[in-house]
């Protein structure tokens, strides 16, 4: 189970309200450092999660009862839910928000001493972790990432095999092509939009920022660009390539009857061809195919069908971060489940993830990727402050499906428009939020 997308209306309350009150409290700014000892770090400590299907079927706590083996004086409560964002942040006007907790994405970057708790310095902690840009804020760390994702196509293999295709595309007219001869020889939807849930036409698509122009400053970049769809661009490429798939109807026939949880299971039977996603998402689809009694190994991994110079790119950026509230009274405990859950739990691992620990090596899911030789780009989210100021005030929402549900609106004849007139409007409304909001 994924993160739901907010609407429109709950993002602005829950922003205004969350500005308002600053976490129900100043933050002393006391640092969470776990114990040397793991036996001295103690007391009963809450993790919120986005994962309800981990907790209800019982396997976070069998995560902490192997921690507790090692830290028998902590004891690890979770609280899966459902509507991750809305909910905590709603939460955060007070100080009881978990002592655990995944970073909301709409809370503002330099807003995090307000929140959470420092984990040290980020020079001493990027020698450990990766993905240390997402959360550094003047020189401190706040979170450390869940886990990493890799962005690129889930795919059923053996679809694509029945439609007479054994090679990965590398540009987006191949890509169109090979769509094509799947619908022909199969007669399936050969790519799924998930466009009602929303949020797999926000992440996933912005996420691969980086993948086209093999940059890994591509998304820092837009904090300077005056027109981020200027033709050959990042988002330029991906959301034609997008907007081609829809109009050329090789999508579902009616995007607003879509079902996330419904599109696992038809990916995995070969009803759909693929989806873009992150790497986290192979393993969902398999586990959804050995459920269906299907064959999991079906389920493939390919990166975006773009390539720079020969050579295909897949970003690689962080998933949720996990912190420690500020105002938690067990802040050892806290950062002890974050230290073990990172480092000793095996969590990325199985979820299809990159660890954040810079020694671990790449989950099994990516071994295609390694054996065809694309490179991953871990992507800086250095500018993402900035970045994020000038998307607000231009009211387009790259973290938000409205944008992209328009586009494939305007592809399907749903709406008037043609797609340059869209990019030009996107592009005027982007240069004028950057002059005011950019810098």
């Amino acid at each position: 189970m994924r993160r739901k997308s907010l609407s429109a209306a709950l993002l602005a309350t829950a922003m205004l309200t969350v500005a308002g009150c600053g976490g129900g409290g100043s933050s002393t700014g006391e640092a969470a450092t776990a114990p040397s000892d793991p036996s001295k770090a103690s007391g009963t400590i809450t993790v919120l999660t986005n994962r309800t299907d981990l907790v209800q079927n019982g396997t976070m706590k069998k995560y902490a009862a192997e921690f507790k083996k090692t830290h028998p004086k902590v004891t690890v409560k979770f609280e899966g839910i459902t509507d991750y964002e809305g909910e905590v942040k709603i939460r955060m006007n007070t100080d009881k928000y978990g002592d655990v907790l995944l970073i909301p994405s709409v809370i503002a970057k330099g807003d995090y001493p307000k929140f959470f708790a420092p984990l040290g310095d980020t020079k001493d902690m990027a020698r450990l972790y990766r993905f240390t840009d997402k959360t550094n804020v003047r020189g401190k760390l706040y979170g450390i990432a869940n886990f990493g994702t890799v962005n690129g196509l889930v795919y059923n293999k053996a679809l694509w095999k029945k439609a007479g295709i054994d090679d990965w595309p590398t540009t987006p007219a191949q890509f169109l092509e090979d769509l094509k001869q799947i619908k022909v020889k199969t007669g399936v939807t050969p790519y799924y939009t998930n466009f009602k849930d929303g949020w797999p036409l926000s992440s996933p698509w912005t996420n691969s920022v980086g993948s086209v122009s093999c940059d890994a400053n591509a998304s820092d970049a837009l904090a300077t660009s005056d027109k981020p769809w200027a033709k050959g661009s990042d988002l330029n490429v991906l959301d034609t390539m997008l907007y081609d798939v829809v109009h050329d109807k090789l999508s579902e026939k009616d995007p607003t009857t879509t079902n996330w949880e419904t599109s696992k299971t038809d990916l995995a039977k070969g009803k759909i061809g693929s989806m873009l996603l992150g790497s986290w998402a192979v393993n969902q689809m398999r586990d959804a195919a050995t459920k269906a009694g299907e064959n999991p190994d079906d389920i493939g991994f390919m990166p975006v069908p773009v390539q720079k110079g020969g050579k295909s790119c897949a970003t690689m950026l962080s998933d949720y971060q996990l912190a420690v509230n500020a105002h938690s009274e067990h802040k050892a405990a806290a950062r002890a489940w974050i230290d073990w859950f990172t480092e000793k739990s095996g969590f990325a691992a199985k979820e299809g993830g990159v660890s954040a620990i810079t020694s671990m090596s790449y989950p099994d899911v990516l071994k295609p990727f390694q054996d065809n030789d694309v490179k991953l780009v871990e992507r800086s989210e250095a500018k993402t402050e900035q970045v994020n100021a000038i998307d607000n005030a231009s009211e387009i929402g790259l973290a938000k499906p409205d944008y992209r549900q328009k586009l494939i609106d305007i592809a399907r004849g749903a709406q008037k428009g043609s797609l340059q007139d869209y990019f030009d409007e996107l592009d005027k409304r982007w240069a004028d939020a950057a002059a005011t909001a950019g810098n």
